[in-house]
């Protein structure tokens, strides 16, 4: 017994790097990938950007929507950095290692902003809400101390979760298959290359996706409900289009996130091949922070008067 506890140190002692997936295996398509997911990133940062900008900049959009807006860009910026630049290294390196300490820290950090979003879609599913349930009470429901607190809960939550399943992942062993079936380290994909007993890690993880998952999104069907009962009440079709118009942007980021994210953990169920596996996960880890700036953009006038107002203003600065 002594000497299997010292076989399962020396092999988690002794790891020192994971390997990730390659994007492709052809040489030829490397650079390409490179430029396109460079793209995607530049894209992604400066969109978030405006949107923040814009939402600080113009006084008509200090409200608690677009407060709730300005974190979740700030989110998708944190979370598409958690993840593409470690990808571009590897295609421009055409190494896909990554090191103990940096798998398990990525793993941290995509989990952190996985749920912080999560959450902000929960919580801008409530103030829509109270906008449109409770609209005589909405300032004084939805006050800055309530935006406040609700963005700190989620954060705390979040990172509370995140370290949790960090620090046991420091007690799995690891024997030699390294192999990481994922373009970026993540918990579950981490949980499954362990050599060890991941009984408590598999029953945390998923104990804990079931209460911080479906808690948030059951918080989204229930404020949804209450809307959709509302504006069935409504005598004039002109009064309901204009209410539900403010919902169309959150439920499109909604569809965008969970309809991504469960398509990607029910393709590990359905699926064998691993890198269709991968290529679903890129869509809610690098497309939908990508998009979600032109979903609000463009479906918002509001939104889109503040980006006229910036973008023509920036010459000034030249």
């Amino acid at each position: 017994m002594r000497h299997i506890n010292n076989m399962k140190s020396r092999n988690q002692t002794s790891v020192s790097e994971f390997l990730l997936l390659a994007l492709t295996e052809d040489l030829e398509l490397q650079p390409i990938l490179f430029s396109l997911f460079l793209f995607i990133y530049l894209v992604t940062v400066l969109g978030n950007l405006l949107i923040i900008l814009a939402v600080t900049s113009d006084p008509h959009l200090h409200t608690p929507m677009y407060f709730f807006l300005a974190n979740l860009s700030f989110t998708d910026i944190c979370f598409s950095t958690t993840t593409i630049p470690k990808m571009l290294v590897n295609l421009q390196a055409q190494n896909q290692s990554i090191t103990f300490t940096g798998c398990l820290a990525q793993a941290c950090f995509v989990l952190v902003f996985a749920t912080v979003e999560s959450n902000l879609l929960s919580i801008m599913a409530y103030d829509r809400y109270v906008a449109i349930c409770h609209p005589l009470r909405y300032t004084s429901i939805m006050n800055p101390r309530l935006c406040g607190l609700l963005i700190l809960l989620s954060l705390l939550i979040s990172l509370g979760d995140a370290l949790l399943h960090s620090l046991m992942l420091l007690h799995l062993s690891f024997c030699t298959h390294l192999e990481i079936p994922y373009f970026f380290c993540e918990v579950v994909q981490v949980i499954r290359v362990a050599c060890s007993d991941t009984f408590i890690n598999n029953f945390i993880l998923y104990f804990g996706a079931g209460i911080l998952g479906a808690a948030p999104f059951s918080g989204i069907i229930f404020s949804y409900t209450k809307i959709v009962s509302s504006l069935l009440k409504m005598p004039s079709a002109g009064g309901k289009y204009k209410a539900f118009s403010t919902c169309g942007s959150h439920l499109s980021v909604v569809s965008l996130f969970y309809g991504t994210a469960f398509g990607a953990y029910i393709s590990t169920t359905f699926t064998r091949s691993s890198r269709e596996t991968a290529v679903i996960s890129i869509m809610y880890t690098v497309v939908t922070p990508m998009m979600n700036p032109f979903i609000y953009s463009l479906r918002n006038r509001d939104m889109k008067g503040a980006l006229r107002n910036i973008l023509r203003g920036i010459p000034a600065f030249q």
